[in-house]
């Protein structure tokens, strides 16, 4: 078997033994405008294709700001700094697509719970009145017709008005005159 030249560990990755099921973290290498950074795409692997060999690859899907996303990332490339296995868990498929359809059925039960509502900040403002015309409108009171709004809505008059009359015999009043 022959030697063959890449800047990646191979032994690392073959080690880490990535499976379906894994929670995965890839740092990524991105060259942009001349400069590299690091990017990390953090999610489900749902496939493992081709085991160790040089071809390999594994599917990650994630979902990123309500949408799913999957990258397919071959194993041993150049562009991948470090993969992390965040958490395992035991699944008994070896591809997870049914995670694809599963997802979707939660959103769509999610969404049929919801209203299409059409608002906007325009419907909450005030209209603005200059203060000439506002002064205008206001109703005037007198002082008589506010004392007797403001007598109208005392608890005593709720609670003549709630209470059930009771016949003049039985009250504690009635009762001692009676008596008398």
């Amino acid at each position: 078997m022959q030697a063959v030249i890449t800047p990646v560990k191979t032994d690392e990755r073959v080690k880490l033994g990535i499976r379906p099921g894994d929670t995965v973290r890839v740092h990524q290498k991105i060259i942009e405008k001349g400069k590299t950074r690091t990017q990390m795409f953090e999610g489900l692997v749902i496939a493992v294709k081709h085991g160790t060999e040089a071809g390999a690859t594994f599917t990650v899907r994630a979902t990123l700001s309500g949408v799913g996303v999957e990258k397919i990332f071959p194993l041993y490339a150049p562009f991948i700094e470090k993969i992390e296995i965040v958490r395992r868990s035991k699944v008994r498929r070896a591809k997870l697509y049914f995670i694809r359809e599963k997802v979707a059925r939660e959103v769509r039960r999610q969404l049929r719970n919801m209203r299409l509502v059409n608002l906007s900040t325009e419907d909450f403002a005030e209209v603005e009145v200059p203060a000439e015309e506002a002064a205008d409108e206001a109703p005037i009171m007198a002082d008589e017709e506010f004392a007797a709004e403001v007598a109208e809505t005392t608890p005593e008059a709720v609670e003549e008005e709630t209470m059930p009359e009771t016949p003049a015999e039985e009250t504690p009043a009635a009762k001692e005159e009676a008596a008398a």
